[in-house]
């Protein structure tokens, strides 16, 4: 009778341990699909498992690490699965969640929003190496030691004799480590074959985060010497004046080296409590080296007060509030973006800055590091994993209010946000160009808006997009209409390469006129930049014997030469080869490389002016991440005379000794069939237009083209914003393109074309259907501008509505009426307001 009563109060407790916490976990996965999957919990997690928190999961015959975005104590209603189907999660990672709830609720829009995956779109907002992996562990067996025994010393070996030969000689061993040996597919395919033999047993186990917090082992003194101690030597008594000297505490490297002595002698000390080891983290800071420039204080002009009233008193306010801050180059948007800055953190608030280009944010960082010193972090990829990692924890801990970063920075756990600053906001850059397909500038706007915060837009060429929310009165419009003093913009004049061609009977990479300016500009003591926006030294590789081009072998491009490394590269899928001394089609010798990229017109600049300190700014040497910053600051300081580079150069950077600014060409930019081409030209040149002449010293920028009177040319050179706008806003209008359409992009690939293609005709099938109302526009399928990238056929439809929420409705239809007819809806990318359609 009393074991009966037990029980009950047994199964009592349990119920309502049960119902007092959620059963069952939605779990994000980092994968290609649009889902969210539901786990139960066991007891033991229940009462602590939150959302935010990352989790171990089956998934088939493997082991994830997800992260929890939902908890339940029932099944979803309309879940298909049985109770018993669910399978039971086999470890939480985190007790502290280690994603903010407003960061879960971005990333969540984020998925919804851009159609992207929400398990990828939560990997992309944590730094990488945070993520625990899970390895797949490989062990004999009985069956298998013996299988092992059976094996003949000498002659060929199967895939699956040399496997267990591995396992036999080095015991228990990953599946990755034996792939490293052995071969990837040999081992997975030797591995499963022997695991259904019984000779071999596969775990899972999961292995920690690359990102770790770095520690160091310190010396504190803790008791003062014992003068009548003579037990103490003289090496110990040099540890404890080194100790004294530097007020008790080093750490035991330093302090080896500075006392002399070895480590014994200091845990010797240890045992007589004159002093403790002990472990402390150590900040890994992209910063400890940098030289700051002195904090300064400038003088704001009139159109700045205002400019700075009208955002402090939003910010005042503590209400969301969106600004377009459009001023022309040199107008000194910088110093506004630094005293808002300051507002936001007097009125107890954070502010974030999102740049566009890793290239800014040396600058940047290091004029915000010395305004407000160690309440700033850094996010950009260039950063080791462990800085990256020490950043993040700084700014989720609260111990920086000041964010400063490229794209995925806008999803940085910063407490109490109020003020975010998107600088350049018209760059594509902003887009992630890979799944998860998102446009921080847009995100960024949506989280000020959650965290009733005040967005600032800056630019001096805006996106057609914001200016027509501005002029919609959607956004709050600010101008800035002169540069700092009153200086005049540069001059900008039009160099006819066509002209060029006919007076020298070839074609030229630079005109007479450019050169005549570089020269002066030497001799004046001046610098200057020259830009074309191809890297590289050659476009691509040509046999003048039997015409074929090196193509790419897995992309519709071909390979462009790189001359420092001698090898020619494909841009896309980073497929690189030796430079051929022959054709490989023909055999032919008469190798000839056509066109030219920013390693050769450095080249060609240091043989016609062999005085001239000259340096390379393009995706090549930021890849060094010291290399690259070095040259920037060498330029500051007048070490260097000229930069040759890329779009990088056009962009925020305030150099004043600059008065010559070259561009070689924009021809290839104008020719893409992009319905943005135009504006990216018009942006790009009075971007880079706007670098020449900041200081004292008037500027000049001569632009090399075969298309003179292209109407992006002629509103750049004259700096006319307005112009180009009403030009560009009534081509827009007349067909049909964004701002005044919702425009999404949906792109079926696969390395087999007629399996691609006819997924692509039974998606404009299922698409039509759902577009009953003809609410859409819907165009294609046909072969995407790149029909074939990293191994992959690419077949592209378009979709145009006025009503976005229709679009939307008409693409999930779509993509769902596919799935169901058994296509595979991972091989249909969605890009929600595409930047580029190529």
């Amino acid at each position: 009778m009393q074991e009966t009563s037990l029980a009950l109060q047994a199964t009592v407790r349990s119920k309502q341990f049960q119902s007092a916490f959620p059963q069952y976990a939605d779990v994000a996965l980092p994968l290609h699909v649009d889902q969210t999957f539901t786990y139960r919990l066991p007891e033991l997690m229940r009462e602590v498992a939150q959302p935010g928190a990352r989790i171990v999961v089956p998934f088939g015959r493997k082991l994830l690490t997800g992260y929890v975005v939902d908890l339940r104590n029932s099944l979803k209603e309309d879940s298909t699965l049985h109770e018993s189907e669910i399978k039971e999660a086999e470890e939480l990672i985190d007790a502290v969640p280690l994603i903010a709830p407003d960061v879960l609720a971005l990333t969540r829009w984020v998925s919804e929003y851009y159609a992207a995956p929400w398990g990828e779109v939560l990997k992309a907002a944590l730094p990488p190496g945070i993520t625990e992996s899970v390895e797949q562990l490989l062990s004999l067996t009985a069956k298998g030691i013996e299988a092992t025994r059976q094996i003949p010393e000498t002659g060929v070996q199967t895939n699956k004799a040399q496997l267990l030969t591995l396992l036999a000689a080095r015991g228990q061993l990953s599946l990755r480590a034996a792939a490293s040996a052995l071969g990837q597919m040999q081992v997975v395919n030797a591995a499963r074959a022997l695991e259904r033999a019984g000779a071999v047993v596969i775990t899972q186990a999961t292995r920690g985060a690359l990102a770790k917090e770095k520690v160091q082992r310190a010396v504190r003194l803790i008791s003062k010497m014992d003068p009548g101690d003579t037990s103490i030597t003289a090496a110990q008594r040099r540890v404890v004046q080194s100790l004294e000297i530097a007020n008790g505490l080093l750490p035991l490297r330093a302090l080896l080296r500075t006392a002399q002595v070895s480590e014994s002698t200091i845990k010797t000390l240890q045992k007589k409590a004159y002093v403790e080891i002990f472990s402390e983290p150590v900040r890994r800071d992209p910063l400890a080296k940098a030289a700051l420039p002195p904090p300064e204080t400038h003088q704001l002009t009139e159109s700045q007060t205002f400019v700075l009233n009208e955002i402090e008193a939003q910010l005042m306010q503590k209400t969301y509030g969106t600004f377009l801050l459009h001023g022309v180059t040199g107008s000194g948007k910088t110093e506004v973006y630094i005293r808002a800055m300051r507002t936001a953190l007097e009125l107890g608030r954070s502010a974030m800055m999102l740049v566009p280009e890793i290239a800014l944010t040396p600058v940047f960082s290091r004029r915000l590091r010395a305004q407000f010193g160690d309440q700033v972090a850094i996010f950009h990829s260039s950063l080791s994993t462990g800085e990256r990692f020490d950043e993040w924890t700084r700014v989720k801990n609260g111990q920086a209010q000041i964010v400063i970063g490229t794209r995925s920075a806008v999803f940085a756990p910063v407490r109490k946000l109020g003020l975010v600053i998107v600088d350049e906001e018209h760059e594509s850059t902003y887009r992630q160009q890979d799944s998860p397909h998102y446009n921080a500038r847009d995100t960024a706007i949506v989280r000020a808006q959650k965290a009733d915060a005040v967005v600032v837009l800056g630019s001096a060429t805006p996106s057609l997009e914001s200016f027509h929310n501005a002029r919609g009165e959607k956004y709050h419009y600010l101008n800035l209409p002169e540069r700092i003093g009153k200086r005049p913009m540069a001059s900008a004049r039009i160099i006819d390469m066509r002209e060029a061609f006919a007076q020298h009977g070839k074609p030229r990479v630079f005109s007479d006129e450019l050169l005549q300016a570089i020269e002066e500009t030497q001799a004046r003591g001046e610098q200057s930049i020259i830009m074309l926006n191809r890297r590289g030294y050659s476009s691509f590789v040509l046999c003048r014997s039997c015409g074929e081009s090196i193509q790419c072998p897995n992309c519709d491009v071909t390979l462009t030469y790189h001359q420092s490394e001698r090898v020619i590269v494909c841009h896309y899928c980073n497929h690189r080869r030796a430079a051929p001394k022959e054709c490989p089609n023909c055999f032919g010798k008469y190798i000839y490389y056509v066109g030219e990229g920013t390693e050769q017109l450095e080249e060609i600049l240091g043989k016609q002016f062999p005085a001239l300190r000259i340096a390379r700014i393009d995706r090549d040497t930021t890849a060094r991440r010291s290399v690259f910053e070095k040259s920037l600051f060498d330029f500051s300081d007048g070490a260097l005379d000229m930069l040759v580079g890329t779009q990088m150069l056009a962009k925020g950077h305030d150099f004043p000794n600059v008065t010559l600014v070259g561009v070689v060409s924009v021809d290839a930019g104008l020719a893409l069939p992009d319905f943005r081409a135009a504006e990216r030209t018009f942006q790009l040149i009075t971007q880079v237009a706007g670098r020449a002449g900041r200081g004292d010293r008037p500027g000049q920028v001569l632009i090399q083209t075969y298309h003179p009177d292209h109407y992006a040319l002629r509103h750049a050179c004259a700096q006319d914003y307005s112009g180009f706008y009403e030009e560009e806003i009534r081509y827009r209008q007349n067909h049909s393109y964004p701002p005044f359409v919702a425009l999404a992009s949906l792109l079926v690939h696969g390395t087999d074309y007629e399996k691609a293609r006819t997924t692509a005709l039974e998606l404009r099938k299922e698409l039509d259907q759902a577009n009953e109302d003809r609410a859409c526009r819907v165009l294609g399928p046909a072969p995407a501008p790149l029909a074939r990238l990293k191994g992959e056929h690419r077949i592209q439809l378009l979709i145009k509505s006025r009503s976005r929420r229709r679009l939307r409705q008409v693409i999930d239809a779509g993509v769902a009426g596919v799935a169901r007819r058994g296509h595979a809806s991972r091989s249909i990318n969605i890009e929600i307001d595409p930047i580029s359609i190529m």
